[in-house]
């Protein structure tokens, strides 16, 4: 499987999971096809009011990320458009700028979406998909967790029929609990209703559009029963016909406002489209390239933005239907993306939607992106890991998205230094009848010999782990008297700064005081390089650097010897 600059497929090759079409393929691609139109139409109507942008903007992001990542994406599977992950994160941080819902508000989502694609655009040209690896799965499922609560928090006015609430999440949860006594019996049964239709329909076939089900089904019984006007609310009106292509409202001090919410946007774009490409060629055993994937959902946003839409995203649950559909090229998204375009300028058939009937579709999908089970999966293997997730979730919350990922980022941060400076010494014997040294704690067979202590530091020596390093390297010449000729596998040791020098220094210090011969094996060249610089490898010596840690016992045993 192709990595983040692979770039196999030169950029000219354009619609690449058409080339070499085969007539035997037609049919899954069309059943894939309708499949996903079923899934999009609700979905992306839901997301675009989770986004606070008018319906037909969602149908406009659906098109967009799906004809530009045929035309530039790898994944032959993969469905690109609005996506309820990223939604809650861009309404939130806009909504900070302008009212919700009003022109300015739309006119700064389309400018964001802009620089999200372009952000996303250029983690494909400078080969930065490593950032997607950055955060662990225990942040990732934290945040992920956050953002399923802050939906379901968005959606319960619609879905209960209140009137909506603005401010943080805790207000908008307080004003749900104080306007219980409001709740509108029709509006709650019918959200009900279209959850059992979606869950029972998953739990059957994930074939079964249990979303579309439920949105025809409520929209039929608004109608009948004339439930307008016992308080069900309903979309409304829709905006139809072409978009108006450009950007309207921009300024230095609106890019430099949008500037931290789109870095947080299109770090989670990357993160989720690097997960779903990668993830569903891993299940269907094809070759993907991840760079040439971000460049095309980066691009899908940017022409989502300019249409007057918000940014796309890859969706994992779209990409599922396509791959159990049997999908084998873009063709069936391109063929759902036609249908769609066709229904822009009759989009006002859906002004009988009943809000809560969105509100069910979208905390569904929430329901799907929380997995309690996942995060009892991390309890059990480490509390510290599940302390993480904690953190993130309530974070993301509490606190707010944009400062719910800087968390994780410093989370995943602190994690990493908290390992990285307490590494292992591993104290290694000899395996009997053969020239291998292995760590006495992984091979039972591995014997220390006598007067001989080797150790292995497999990790950079630097200024987090030095002092660490140097009181390990002390202990255990305590724990092992009569040593006489201490070993340094440096294998692993890929970096020695100024800090983690001084550290070895000392330990230089305790084997002079102590008479104990020093030796290096198996330092890499970098390595090599730094201790040249700081002087040690003078002061070790030359000749006490060995290509293997049996060299290294033998030539010290031995006395002095050449260099190897």
């Amino acid at each position: 499987m192709g990595d983040d600059g692979a770039m196999r497929r030169p950029l000219s090759q354009a619609f690449v999971s058409l080339h070499g079409y085969q007539r035997s393929w037609a049919s899954a691609d069309l059943v894939a096809g309708l499949m996903l139109l079923v899934i999009a139409v609700p979905e992306q109507l839901a997301t675009s009011r989770l986004a606070g942008m008018p319906p037909i903007t969602g149908f406009y992001a659906f098109v967009a990320g799906t004809v530009v990542f045929a035309l530039l994406g790898s994944n032959p599977q993969m469905s690109v458009g609005a996506d309820s992950t990223i939604a809650p994160l861009f309404a939130t941080g806009v909504s900070a700028l302008a009212l919700t819902g009003s022109a300015h508000y739309v006119e700064l989502v389309a400018i964001l979406a802009v620089m999200v694609g372009l952000l996303v655009m250029l983690v494909s040209i400078l080969r930065l998909g490593w950032i997607a690896d950055f955060l662990s799965t225990p942040i990732v499922t934290g945040f992920l967790s956050g953002v399923a609560v802050i939906i379901v928090i968005h959606q319960l006015p619609d879905f209960l029929g209140l009137p909506s609430a603005g401010g943080s999440n805790t207000h908008r949860v307080g004003f749900v609990f104080t306007h219980l006594a409001q709740v509108n019996g029709w509006t709650v049964a019918m959200g009900l209703g279209v959850l059992a239709v979606m869950f029972v329909s998953a739990h059957l076939d994930r074939r079964i559009p249990g979303g579309l089900i439920g949105l025809v089904g409520s929209t039929v019984l608004v109608a009948v029963l004339g439930l307008q006007a016992r308080g069900v609310a309903v979309l409304g009106t829709i905006q139809s016909g072409a978009p108006k292509i450009g950007l309207s409202g921009l300024s230095w001090s609106t890019l430099d406002s949008l500037a931290p919410l789109a870095a947080v946007v299109a770090l989670v774009v990357v993160t989720q489209t690097a997960a779903t490409t990668r993830g569903f060629a891993e299940q269907g055993g094809y070759d993907v390239d991840a760079g040439r994937d971000f460049l095309a959902v980066g691009a899908g946003s940017v022409v989502a933005g300019l249409a007057g839409s918000f940014p796309v995203d890859a969706s994992p649950p779209r990409t599922g239907a396509v791959v159990t559909a049997g999908g084998r090229t873009q063709a069936g998204a391109l063929g759902a993306a036609l249908v769609v375009v066709l229904l822009i300028p009759v989009a006002n058939v859906l002004k009988d939607v009943p809000l809560t009937t969105l509100a069910a579709i979208l905390i569904y999908v929430a329901l799907r992106l929380f997995k309690p089970g996942e995060l009892r999966s991390i309890a059990r293997f480490d509390l510290f890991e599940f302390g993480l997730a904690a953190v993130t979730l309530l974070a993301v919350v509490l606190i707010g998205v944009e400062q719910g990922i800087a968390v994780a980022v410093g989370l995943a941060i602190l994690d990493r230094v908290r390992l990285s400076a307490r590494p292992q010494l591993h104290v290694l014997g000899r395996i009997p009848g053969t020239t291998s040294w292995a760590p006495l704690a992984a091979d039972a067979s591995a014997a220390e010999v006598p007067g001989i202590l080797v150790l292995l530091f497999a990790t950079p020596l630097w200024y987090a782990n030095a002092v660490h390093f140097r009181d390990e390297v002390v202990g255990a010449l305590t724990r092992t008297p009569g040593t006489r000729i201490l070993v340094l596998d440096a294998l692993g040791m890929s970096d020695v700064d100024y800090t983690g020098s001084r550290a070895l220094s000392q330990v230089l210090d305790d084997c002079e005081r102590q008479h104990v011969t020093f030796g290096v094996a198996r330092a890499g060249d970098h390595a090599h390089e730094m201790l040249q610089r700081s002087g040690l490898a003078q002061r070790i010596g030359e000749s006490r650097f060995y290509s293997s840690v049996n060299q290294a016992v033998t030539g010290l045993t031995a006395g002095p010897a050449s260099p190897s």
